[in-house]
């Protein structure tokens, strides 16, 4: 089982081919200069944006089909997401931020708030759970957001630049809890970073957008 990009992709004057084919298991860093398209793929793979023309299938099931006029909308791909600016919601504490990615596909407000606070023991953040989102620090929200990204145990993972928002103190231990969290992760990462650290440490590939 795979994702595969057959295809155009385009967003503005921002326009490249992708053949690719991703394993589960991989952690492929996507790198590239500013403006190459690098959250530009992720939001493809998301599905908050088209192919120009061509397809994507994961795991045999086209997502995306310009020929045979097929898009299947973001919620019903078996994909977790990390923003770069994460999208949290301030006014809701941090264990129903969480298990709102849960309730979506269906599961019971009990089961998704257990399941929540088990993720965010996975990403060492269990003593925020009762705080609100509003209240965090840029590394506290960045665990957060990364427990809500796994939270549904996705077969694709997009990580935009998943380190960038925090200071220099905080990136190292958080890179050491995403390493961790990659490493028991059986589906298909990919990573959007401009930091070599992070491309090193935890990619097993790269492709690179834009020459």
């Amino acid at each position: 089982m795979s994702l595969i990009i057959q295809g155009r992709i385009q967003r503005g004057e921002c326009a490249f081919d992708l053949q690719e084919e991703f394993s589960p298991g991989e952690v492929v860093a996507v790198v590239g200069p500013n403006g190459s398209g690098k959250s530009t793929l992720l939001s493809v793979v998301a599905g908050l944006l088209r192919l120009a023309e061509g397809s994507m299938s994961l795991n045999g099931r086209c997502l995306d089909s310009s020929k045979d006029n097929v898009y299947v909308e973001p919620e019903h791909r078996d994909i977790g997401m990390m923003f770069q600016s994460l999208h949290l919601v301030g006014q809701m504490t941090v264990v129903d931020n969480i298990a709102l990615a849960l309730r979506a596909r269906g599961a019971s407000r009990s089961e998704a708030r257990a399941a929540a606070r088990e993720q965010l023991v996975a990403v060492g953040a269990s003593h925020l759970a009762e705080r609100k989102a509003s209240e965090l620090s840029g590394g506290e929200a960045q665990r957060v957001a990364l427990a809500r990204a796994i939270a549904t145990n996705p077969s694709v993972l997009l990580l935009d630049e998943p380190l960038s928002a925090i200071d220099a103190a905080s990136k190292e231990p958080l890179r050491a809890v995403l390493a961790a969290v990659l490493q028991e992760f059986k589906g298909i990462t990919l990573l959007v970073s401009h930091d070599s650290a992070d491309v090193s440490t935890l990619a097993s590939r790269s492709i690179s957008l834009g020459g």
